[in-house]
């Protein structure tokens, strides 16, 4: 046989790069549409674009160097080389698709692949045993720059920075007025943003001199005082991550989540020294690291203004401290936006407390978005009863001084200090989980004052019952239902009111305003999905399924738990542990935490419902319910009760009021008066109660 002409070896390139060209593309678009069929629209097309152009170019490549090989190869050799290049080709792309989807998966944003380097690597490696590798190898290294220098565009059109930039723009805002505006009320102590803004740099300049750098964890132990709030940005100015814990923590828990932060300082309020000094014995004692102190050992008392407070000589003290910082220190900027900018502890309800690694791009857009839920104008007046160290305040610590507003700060919250705070102040908007708005129903009247004006609540961290949001709207507050957890930056959805709702009775306005609504602006979307098939649930309020969030307001992960943070991004979407439904109109309610729901003879019993008619009795000022082991049934429901004073009820008087209002196997079939336990965001702490009911055993064999 006659050896192949150059036209021949030519002809031969042309077809086999147009043949693999086409079915590169066939397959990209199938990809394409399974992309689609899970993730977004923009990302599946912006990915599967890429790699389409990439696998154009890289095969119009191919030609050139193949008709450069037809000049010397035999026909042969031309054959495998055009094959085993362009199989190399679809084998990096499809990496690169891999890897592209995993990082979705991970990080919730439209970035490229996450490691086109290693990515190329592999290539590399796996064309290397043939002679012809290093032609592979520089496609493999060229489709790698185009695939880095579009990751970089995309990273910079998509930076936002820090949520710190707004109070770094407070200079900004509108001139001097901002500046001489108040930023802190702190009892009869207060600064203007001005003077904040001077002494976070401060703080962040002096963090730098006790050796604080980039990436290191900075705890806090402090009540809602102008000290934890100037941490939440000189912290992050530093570079550093911010770590504030509960305060309501024993010491031996402190110590398990400062080992866990490796938090290298903490800061503490001399009001929870002893609890401090405590933890950092235990982990001296079990040889872990022992972070330094910083006491914040002079404070104002909120109500008589007095100074008060405690001294140690023998550690650093804040004022002090911050007096030691320079005043043009220069912020350190995150090297990404997706750095960590705080780590969040749950609160526990459920199970043990994990920390929640938050990002300054999530900070930054869930700041925004809670302006926008609050309806905040410029300049409002917020008081805090929300702790500051609960998901960052639902971030409405960065929210409240984008819009260069003022901070009422409380130590403690009772009824007479919320109502002293209105009316002294002016304040315009304030947030709290329903034990807050519980407290303001049933103020006694020496508490009470009269509203300057309507004051803006946003109530969230545990679904409110009806009567509660009936008689806070009959006080004139305004209410605005949020829902989230400590995993999606605090608040996630808002219960968006309908124009239509305005004429429907004030009960019937009060229960749809107790549903947990829609994603708010910076959530991409959450659904209600079976968590088996991932399958979305009908849309009929009746089929139950599990909250399920995915977007850029939802956690980087759990600190150093891959298994945990792999459990609950199953699928590509967060898995809240709520269960819910989705009404017609696209709002979800939440029915229970799974592990609340009651099963009772097959019947699934949503305690949110049961407590929610318990609630409306006149003489109950809470109630939590939990399942009670039952030999016959599984579980009955168990309605742990607390009275308002002065009022009296019985159990009975509890269950024959159920029963007019609830179907019989929903009804409680135990009712136990006593205080209930709660975390220190107002949530009940059912677990302990679910302990408590245990203990009591069958209540069919107790019969």
């Amino acid at each position: 046989m006659a050896p192949a002409s150059k036209a021949d070896k030519k002809a031969a390139v042309d077809a086999a790069a147009w043949m693999f060209n086409v079915v590169t593309s066939v397959g990209i678009i199938i990809v394409n549409k399974a992309l689609m069929a899970t993730y977004s629209f923009s990302f599946a097309t912006t990915l599967t674009g890429m790699h389409f152009a990439t696998a154009t170019l890289m095969t119009f490549v191919l030609r050139w160097l193949g008709y450069i090989q037809a000049f010397h190869l035999p026909f042969p050799e031309l054959l495998k080389f055009i094959l085993f290049a362009n199989f190399s080709i679809i084998g990096m792309n499809v990496s690169l698709m891999w890897n592209s989807v995993r990082f979705y998966q991970r990080h919730k944003v439209e970035y490229l692949s996450c490691s086109p380097w290693c990515c190329s690597l592999c290539t590399v490696t796996d064309v290397s045993v043939t002679a012809k590798g290093f032609v592979a190898a520089l496609l493999a290294v060229w489709s790698t720059a185009l695939q880095q220098y579009m990751r970089n565009i995309i990273k910079d059109v998509k930076n936002c920075g820090g949520p710190y930039r707004s109070m770094a723009s407070t200079n900004r805002m509108s001139g001097q007025t901002s500046l001489l505006q108040i930023s802190l009320v702190y009892g009869h102590l207060n600064f203007t943003w001005k003077q904040t803004h001077d002494r976070c740099r401060r703080l962040a300049s002096a963090l730098t001199r006790l050796g604080i750098s980039r990436s290191d964890v900075v705890a806090a132990l402090a009540p809602n005082i102008p000290a934890m709030y100037e941490l939440h940005f000189a912290v992050p100015m530093a570079g550093a991550v911010l770590c504030p814990l509960n305060i309501r923590l024993d010491s031996a828990m402190v110590s398990v989540l400062l080992s866990n932060a490796e938090a290298k300082l903490i800061f503490v309020d001399y009001q929870f020294l002893n609890v401090a000094k405590d933890a950092l014995k235990i982990l001296s004692e079990k040889g872990i690291r022992v972070p330094s102190l910083v006491l914040i050992s002079e404070s104002y008392d909120s109500v008589s203004g007095a100074k008060i407070g405690v001294s140690m000589p023998e550690v650093p003290e804040y004022e002090s401290l911050l007096a030691e910082g320079e005043n043009g220190f220069a912020v350190l900027r995150p090297n990404d936006e997706w750095d960590p900018i705080s780590i969040n502890y749950t609160s526990g309800t459920t199970s043990s407390p994990k920390g929640v690694v938050y990002s300054h791009r999530g900070a930054y857009l869930n700041s925004l978005a809670a302006v926008l839920l609050n309806e905040m104008p410029s300049m409002p007046v917020y008081l805090w009863t929300v702790p500051m160290f609960h998901c960052n305040g639902w971030c409405l610590i960065w929210g409240v001084a984008a819009q260069g507003g003022t901070n009422i700060c409380l130590r403690n919250v009772t009824a007479k200090g919320i109502f002293d705070s209105i009316t002294d102040h002016q304040v315009t908007h304030m947030g709290g989980a329903p034990t807050i708005l519980n407290m303001i129903i049933n103020a006694t009247e020496s508490e009470r004052r009269p509203l300057p004006g309507k004051v803006a609540v946003m109530t969230g961290g545990a679904p409110p019952p009806a009567q509660v949001l009936f008689e806070m709207e009959e006080q004139g507050f305004g209410i605005t239902h949020a829902y989230g957890q400590t995993e999606v930056y605090g608040p996630g959805t808002v219960c968006t009111w309908k124009p239509e709702w305005d004429s429907l009775p004030l009960e019937a306005r009060a229960k749809l305003r107790a549903r947990q609504g829609v994603q708010h602006i910076g959530m991409e979307e959450i659904d209600i999905k079976d968590p088996v098939t991932m399958q979305s649930v009908p849309q009929d309020g009746e089929t139950v399924g599990e909250v399920m969030y995915r977007g850029n307001t939802v956690m980087n992960g759990y600190l150093n738990d891959v298994k945990a943070t792999g459990e609950a991004f199953e699928g590509g979407w967060f898995h809240s542990g709520d269960l819910g439904v989705m009404h017609p109109d696209g709002y979800i309610e939440v029915k229970d935490r799974s592990k609340d729901i009651i099963i009772s003879g097959g019947e699934n019993i949503s305690t949110i419902e049961v407590e929610s008619v318990i609630f409306s009795h006149p003489a109950v000022f809470e109630a939590a319910v939990v399942g009670r082991p039952d030999d016959q049934l599984g579980e009955t429901p168990c309605a742990f009760v607390t009275l308002k004073n002065g009022c009296s009820a019985t159990g009975q008087d509890i269950i024959n009021y159920c029963r007019h209002r609830l179907p019989h196997y929903m009804v409680p079939q135990t009712v136990v008066f006593e205080d209930l336990p709660k975390t220190s965001t107002g949530k009940t702490q059912k677990f302990v109660l679910r302990d408590k009911a245990k203990v009591m055993g069958s209540l069919s064999l107790s019969h």
